[in-house]
C-alpha cells in the first residue's frame, strides 16, 4: 500500500497557521532573539500573502501575528522587513554538495545561501554513501552553512558488494545490499537513490532494485531515482519512465524522479505522454512526485554523456584497454558517434570544467577539428586525460515549461562545478518562469522551492512560516532576486537575498555574509 504521508495531492492542502496565536499571557512573556516587521510573508501553505510579524526565539519560529497588532514583545534585535517577501528557506532536493561541505573553503555553501536554499540534499544519482552517521558527524564536525539530508546511494551499495561487474546480482548479493541500505536508513537516510543511467546501476535488473525500494519502504523513505534512459540510449525515456513507475507500485514507496526532462532531439515533445502517464498512475493509486532544473543544457562528465555503458564495466583501466583495443574500434566509433547525435551533435557539447584549461569553453566539434580526428575519435582519447565536465544542450523549452507546470514538480539545480545551474537554478527560474514569462506565480514558486519539497523529503518542521518550525527563513527582494551565473561565469554568486536565517542563527544581513556555519544533519524522521 502506498505510504500515505508522502501521497502528492495535486490540490496542497493548506496548513493553518496560528496567526493571531499570541495572546495575554504567551504573548507578554515572549522573549525573542528576532522579530521581522513590515515584510509580505508567504507562509508556504497556500494562503497567499500575509501581513504578519515573525518571531524567532533560539532556533525556532515562536510567534506569529498581524502586523497591525502591537504584542508585548521583547526581541533582541528587530528587522525591517518593508518592501521585501518573507518566506520559509528554500530546499533543494537534489545537489552535489557533498565535497564543498566537507571542505575548509566552500562549507559555508554560499553559492547556495546566495540563492535563499537553506537545505541542501545530497546522495542523488545512486552515488550516495550508506555510512549515513559518520558522514553526518564529519559534516557537523567541519562546520556546514547549510542544513543537509542525504539519500542512500543506489550505485555506491551496488559497488561495495560487487564492484562495477557487468551482471544481474545474485540473490545473495541482493541480501548483502538489503543489510547496508537498513543501516542506512536506521541512521537517518531519507530513502533509496538510483542513478540506472550510469555504472554499475545500468547493469542491475528492475527486481534488484523493487527489493531495496522495499527496505527503504519500510523505514517511510522514498524512492529518488536518475532514470535508467531519459531519452534513447538505452531502452527509452517513456520506458524507463513505466520502469520507475513499475518500482514504486511494487515496493509501495513513493517515487521522486530526479531532474525530469526529455533529453535529446528523439525524446524531444514526449513530455506530453510522460505527463499522461505519470497522471495516470497517480490516479491509479501511485505516489509520484519530481524535481527540476530550469536549464535547457544537462550537465555531466564526458564520459558519462556518449560513452556506451559496456564499456566501462570493471575498473577504469579496463576501460582504458577497450578504449584501445583496435578490434572494439569500430564498434565503438559507431556507438560514441550515434550517442553524440542523440545529445545534439557534437557543437551541443561543450567543455565546462577540467584541470586543463585549455580545453575548457570549447565543444566536442572544436576539439575534434583541434586533433584532426572524427568527434567520436576525439572523445574516445579525452575522457582517457580525467573526468572532463561538459554542458550539453540537448532540451527543448517546450518540454521544460511543460514540466514546470505540473503541480507535482519542485526546484531543483543539480549542481555541478562548470554549470551555472550550482549557482542561479533558483533565481533563474524565478526571473525566467515567473517574473518574465509568467508561468508560475510568486506563490507557487516559493512553495515549489520549499513547502512542497519538505512535505515530499518527509521533513517535518521545515519549508513553512509556522510556530515551532525550524526558522530557516529567508528576506529576498523580488526585484534584485537576479541569476549572475550563466555559461561563460558559471560561478557567480546570485543577488537580491537579504537576510537568511539557518536554525534561528542569522548568517546573511544585508547581503554580507556573516561567517557563521549554522547548519545541521537532518535525519529522516522514523
Amino acid at each position: 500500500m502506498v505510504n500515505k504521508l508522502y501521497r502528492y495531492i495535486v490540490s496542497f492542502a493548506v496548513i493553518l497557521v496560528a496567526v493571531s496565536g499570541c495572546q495575554s499571557s504567551e504573548t507578554e512573556q515572549l522573549k525573542a532573539d528576532y522579530l521581522i516587521k513590515n515584510g509580505k510573508v508567504f507562509l508556504g501553505d497556500g494562503s497567499g500573502l500575509q501581513l504578519v510579524d515573525v518571531a524567532i526565539c533560539e532556533t525556532k519560529i515562536c510567534a506569529i501575528f498581524p502586523s497591525n497588532d502591537k504584542p508585548d514583545i521583547e526581541a533582541t534585535s528587530i528587522i525591517d522587513a518593508s518592501g521585501k517577501i518573507v518566506s520559509a528557506g528554500f530546499i533543494d532536493p537534489h545537489t552535489h554538495t557533498t565535497q564543498e561541505l566537507l571542505s575548509k573553503e566552500q562549507n559555508a555553501n554560499l553559492n547556495y545561501l546566495t540563492q535563499g536554499v537553506t537545505t541542501v540534499v545530497n546522495g542523488n544519482d545512486g552515488g550516495g554513501t550508506y555510512n549515513i552517521s559518520e558522514m553526518a558527524t564529519k559534516l557537523e564536525q567541519n562546520g556546514i552553512g547549510t542544513n543537509v539530508a542525504m539519500f542512500a546511494g543506489h550505485n555506491t551499495i551496488r559497488q561495495a558488494v560487487m564492484g562495477k561487474q557487468d551482471r544481474h546480482a545474485t540473490q545473495a548479493e541482493i541480501e548483502q545490499m538489503k543489510s547496508l541500505l537498513k543501516g542506512a536508513m536506521e541512521e537517518g537516510a531519507l530513502g533509496l537513490s538510483t542513478g540506472l543511467y550510469y555504472v554499475p546501476g545500468s547493469y542491475a535488473s528492475t527486481q534488484e532494485v523493487i527489493e531495496l525500494a522495499k527496505v527503504a519502504n519500510q523505514f517511510n523513505g522514498i524512492y529518488d531515482t536518475h532514470l535508467r534512459d531519459e531519452a534513447t540510449f538505452d531502452i527509452g525515456f517513456i520506458a524507463a519512465l513505466k520502469e520507475a513507475i513499475e518500482i514504486t507500485d511494487a515496493a509501495g514507496i513513493h517515487l521522486h524522479l530526479a531532474h525530469i526532462k526529455a533529453l535529446g532531439v528523439d525524446a524531444w515533445g514526449l513530455s506530453e505522454q510522460a505527463i499522461n502517464i505519470i497522471n495516470q498512475a497517480q490516479n491509479n493509486g501511485s505516489s509520484i512526485s519530481a524535481d527540476q532544473y530550469p536549464w535547457l543544457a544537462s550537465g555531466t562528465k564526458l564520459h558519462n554523456a556518449i560513452m556506451p555503458k559496456w564499456v566501462m564495466a570493471d575498473s577504469q583501466q579496463a576501460f582504458y584497454d577497450r578504449l584501445n583495443d583496435p578490434e572494439l574500434e569500430s564498434r565503438l566509433i559507431a556507438e560514441i558517434t550515434e550517442n553524440i547525435r542523440r545529445r545534439g551533435g557534437p557543437e551541443s557539447l561543450l567543455v565546462t570544467a577540467f584541470e586543463d584549461q585549455s580545453i575548457v569553453g570549447k565543444t566536442l566539434e572544436q576539439l575534434a577539428q583541434e586533433l584532426g580526428m572524427s568527434p567520436a575519435k576525439a572523445a574516445m582519447q579525452l575522457v582517457q586525460r580525467g573526468g572532463i565536465r561538459v554542458a550539453s544542450f540537448n532540451m527543448s523549452e517546450q518540454d521544460l515549461k511543460r514540466f514546470m507546470q505540473q503541480p507535482w514538480v519542485v526546484t531543483s539545480s543539480d549542481g555541478t562545478n562548470g554549470h551555472p545551474r550550482k549557482y542561479a537554478s533558483f533565481p533563474k527560474k524565478f526571473e525566467t518562469y515567473v517574473m518574465e514569462k509568467g508561468l508560475l506565480s510568486l506563490e507557487q514558486f516559493i512553495m515549489r522551492s520549499s513547502s512542497q519539497t519538505a512535505n515530499i523529503l518527509g521533513l517535518t518542521d521545515r519549508g513553512l512560516i509556522k510556530q515551532n518550525y525550524a526558522a530557516d527563513i529567508i528576506i529576498w527582494d523580488p526585484k534584485e532576486y537576479k541569476a549572475n551565473a550563466d555559461f561563460s561565469i558559471w560561478n557567480q554568486l546570485s543577488s537580491g537575498i537579504d537576510s537568511v536565517w539557518v536554525n534561528g542563527s542569522l548568517v546573511i544581513q544585508n547581503g554580507e555574509f556573516r561567517h557563521k556555519l549554522a547548519g545541521k544533519f537532518l535525519a529522516k524522521p522514523q
